[in-house]
């Protein structure tokens, strides 16, 4: 799978022109032969890339006081707990929160407010907050989530994760692809078996597929 996985990262950057921003590198799979109603069947799974995501991850918590400030000094935006009714009752703000961070961190005791205001928008994109204790820094969490991506199936044939970025070199794309594509295939029944297709693209080019090994 290494090689076809090789050609396939190969072609998508030939056959993409240069942009005038840096595109992702992106990775689609669907499935085959698996009960994704059930979820335990379902692919949820964090995946610390060896390679970086190639581009800066951008992160916000929900933290008033001392760990607002702690936040801060780890360059974190911070969403104050005054905020959070505020941003649920305007869905279409809430949503554009939502899309403009990678993650979020919260303050325990913030945890139930931002899932009865902000569950519904959060949720869906696999985007609810991880919790912080208090005798943690949140600079810990921030930084092991520079690296790391969410490949989620949700009850979905097929998904797509993030790969890296333009301005990485091609064998540290193929390091990150190899690294989801074991992960992905580890937790199916019948591995590479299940998977019915897999495509390599980057943001604006053409999916080149690449053959799937059984």
């Amino acid at each position: 799978m290494q090689e076809n996985i090789t050609t396939a990262i190969g072609q998508a950057l030939e056959n993409s022109p240069e942009r005038k921003f840096v595109e992702s590198i992106e990775m689609s799979i669907t499935l085959k032969d698996v009960d994704l109603k059930n979820p335990t069947n379902r692919i949820q799974e964090e995946v610390r890339l060896p390679s970086g995501r190639g581009k800066v991850v951008r992160i916000a918590m929900f933290a008033g006081g001392e760990m607002a400030a702690k936040a801060r000094a780890a360059g974190l935006d911070v969403i104050e707990p005054s905020e959070i009714e505020d941003l649920g009752g305007n869905r279409q703000k809430a949503r554009k929160i939502a899309n403009q961070y990678d993650f979020f961190l919260s303050e325990i005791p913030h945890m139930g407010t931002v899932g009865r205001y902000l569950g519904v928008v959060l949720g869906p994109r696999g985007k609810m907050p991880r919790p912080v204790p208090p005798a943690l820094d949140p600079a810990n969490i921030a930084a092991g989530l520079q690296s790391t991506v969410v490949v989620r199936s949700r009850d979905k044939v097929t998904f797509h994760t993030l790969l890296g970025s333009r301005e990485q070199s091609s064998d540290d794309i193929l390091a990150n692809a190899m690294v989801i594509w074991n992960r992905v295939t580890g937790k199916l029944e019948r591995g590479a078996g299940n998977i019915r297709s897999c495509y390599i693209k980057t943001t604006m080019g053409p999916a080149i597929k690449v053959e799937v090994i059984e």
